[in-house]
């Protein structure tokens, strides 16, 4: 039984995971606590819970505990406030690995890193009153009382905490707010060039069954078909795919490697293998007329999103001509099919940056976008990304389909914009 049960590896991700949402739906960490999804900005609660339940104070510890260990006191002093509150209000469990004492001493050395001496200075005492011959707290004790009679500048009890800053930094506001808005923007959607329909795509194979298509951007073209797979095949994907499921990577120079920008699991499936698959590829290249068939597009990719799993702004082609989407010697990924498995009670969507709108989770239908010009050329304005889970279990299928054997194919392409 041991295997399959919870790692510290998986603590610490479920921690980064709640810190994640915290951040992405600007959440109040209190509320979030209590079982709440309630924003900073506003009491209402973003998402309403059918059933909810509290962290304990050794939870919000061990999230803190996290945070410290990787020096960001921003989300170390949120977290050991909540310990600290709910460790004052109950008893001591021999189950917890947190106390009282240690919630004190962890949340004072946090506020003393971001500044704030004299909120340091009242819990190192407060902890002296629970450890009286703590040597090490006598001599914190004495060192803020200094800095504080030199009236040093960064001393204010009044400090505004500050949020680390990420990878993505210059996208990371844009990307936040999409998130937020859960994939409602009703002012993109007065765009009269914007249209829903029965699309066959001149396929005779479409005529008695169309598929439900509706536009929902033309820069970039992005198109949702309505649908796109069966209840059952979604659940025999996700049941093939279980098995080999591994920790999601990213391109990292010429190789691959994991990253805390992208979170997730993923298994790759062949058509040989499973014949819901082979139906699959038909099916996309029906409705786009792209040759799907290896090496001219990738094996059907199944990605699974726990909570708080994301994938931050990225690009699906490559940006570099070192990438490893080269190796297959059949051009860049010219499009992306992306099919939702599954339904996702709250959180994500998928949000284009530049493009200012997302998408939210649509069971059973597939998102379908060109990643390139028709001069071979990136699109910048696909730029998206995978907001956080927060409630629910995601599963999507992406299908990457690839420059080389697709030139005629797009001269006649589903977009007739382009």
């Amino acid at each position: 039984m041991e295997s399959s049960l919870p790692k510290l590896e998986d603590l610490r991700g479920a921690a980064h995971g709640l810190m994640r949402l915290q951040d992405v739906y600007n959440l109040h960490v209190e509320s979030l606590v209590r079982g709440h999804f309630q924003q900073i900005s506003d009491p209402v609660d973003f998402y309403k819970l059918s059933v909810s339940d509290m962290l304990s104070g050794d939870d919000c510890f061990l999230v803190g505990k996290v945070a410290y260990d990787l020096e960001d006191y921003y989300h170390s002093v949120l977290w050991f406030e909540e310990a600290v509150r709910l460790f004052r209000g109950t008893e001591w469990s021999p189950e917890n690995e947190g106390t009282l004492e240690d919630a004190l001493d962890h949340l004072a050395f946090s506020h003393f890193k971001t500044g704030n001496i004299s909120h340091a200075l009242s819990l190192s005492r407060e902890l002296l009153l629970h450890d009286p011959m703590n040597r090490r707290v006598h001599f914190n004790v004495e060192k803020y009382e200094k800095l504080l009679n030199e009236n040093l500048p960064a001393t204010s009890s009044g400090l505004t905490l500050k949020r680390p800053d990420g990878i993505y930094l210059r996208t990371r506001n844009a990307y936040e707010q999409l998130c937020q808005t859960k994939g409602s923007q009703p002012k993109h959607f007065e765009n009269p060039s914007l249209f829903c329909d029965y699309f066959t795509n001149g396929s005779p194979a479409l005529f008695l069954q169309p598929i439900r298509r509706e536009i929902i951007s033309l820069q970039p073209y992005v198109v949702l078909f309505h649908g796109f797979v069966t209840q059952a095949e979604a659940k025999n994907i996700r049941k093939y795919a279980m098995p080999g499921l591994r920790r999601s990577v990213v391109a990292s120079g010429m190789n691959q490697a994991t990253a805390e920008y992208r979170i997730s699991k993923s298994a790759w499936l062949k058509e040989s293998a499973h014949e819901v698959v082979g139906k699959l590829d038909q099916r996309i290249t029906l409705v786009t007329g792209l040759n799907v068939q290896p090496p001219y597009a990738e094996y059907l990719q199944v990605v699974n999103y726990g909570i708080g799993g994301h994938y931050e702004p990225h690009f699906d082609h490559a940006t570099s001509d070192s990438s490893p989407l080269y190796r297959l010697k059949t051009g860049n990924r010219v499009a992306t099919i992306m099919i939702y498995l599954s339904p996702v009670q709250a959180g994500g969507s998928t949000a284009f940056i530049y493009a200012n709108f997302s998408v939210p989770v649509v069971q059973n239908a597939a998102l379908f976008w060109w990643n390139l010009h028709k001069n071979g050329q990136g699109n910048v304005d696909t730029l998206h990304a995978g907001c956080p889970v927060i409630v629910g279990n995601k599963w999507v299928a992406n299908k990457w389909v690839h420059e080389y054997e697709q030139e005629f194919r797009r001269r006649c392409s589903l977009n007739p914009e382009e």
